[in-house]
């Protein structure tokens, strides 16, 4: 089966599989790529691996456009996403109000989950947070790094540490079996980031790549994408 490529941020993996059946059914293409850290993926285009589209946060996407790797009159946005706190299953919600709620709740902690620091969206706020609460070098021994959210929120699933915790994007935790949504960051620590979709200007398959942003961002996706952790 022909394909379209993907290089997308793990924060749309949820609903860019939540659109394949009827993506498959409407173009009878499928739907190839990876998805991870925002800032590799764009490395990635920038070192020729073939794709068709990509789904990165707004301002690299304008980034990639300027470097002309990106068509862009093509670029649509998806929708925003916040960054949150996931506990597993089994724990109990945490309440996080006020940034002493979170330094004391982050504190408590014996483990957390966050994905890349220096390449991910949700991973770099992470590590401002942390600076930001003061607790930085007190917490590093206790940060569990992995190369995406969605790895960090599996491993979280499986973590066999007392209290755990995990940090990244909303969807990436809706995405994952074994964890729930706990709640967003407290004011004055909150992230909301716009993610955008556009086609390469290698693309192979140019068309059905915008039917897949197409369908992406349509009105008629908007419940979809609401359930998979996408606002606006």
């Amino acid at each position: 089966m022909t394909t379209v490529n993907i290089l997308s941020g793990g924060a749309a993996q949820g609903l860019v599989r939540g659109v394949a059946e009827a993506y498959k059914a409407q173009t009878g293409f499928g739907i190839d790529g990876e998805f991870g850290a925002v800032g590799i993926m764009a490395d990635k285009l920038r070192a020729n691996t073939p794709a068709d589209l990509v789904i990165l946060t707004q301002s690299l996407l304008a980034r990639l456009a300027e470097e002309k790797l990106v068509v862009s009159s093509s670029i649509a946005d998806v929708g925003r996403v916040e960054t949150a706190l996931a506990v597993r299953n089994r724990d109990p919600k945490v309440a996080v109000k006020t940034e002493g709620d979170l330094r004391e709740v982050l504190r408590a902690a014996d483990a957390i989950y966050v994905p890349d620091t220096r390449a991910s969206t949700a991973g770099q706020h992470v590590a401002k947070v942390l600076d930001q609460l003061g607790i930085a070098y007190e917490l590093a021994s206790r940060l569990k790094i992995f190369p995406n959210g969605a790895t960090a929120m599996r491993e979280l699933a499986t973590s066999a540490a007392t209290r755990p915790i995990g940090c990244t994007q909303a969807t990436e935790i809706i995405a994952t079996d074994g964890i729930a949504l706990s709640g967003s960051l407290p004011p004055g620590c909150e992230l909301v980031t716009m993610y955008t979709a556009g086609v390469t200007t290698r693309a192979a398959h140019p068309k059905e790549a915008a039917a897949l942003i197409a369908l992406l961002t349509g009105a008629d996706r908007r419940e979809l994408r609401q359930r998979a952790g996408f606002a606006g």
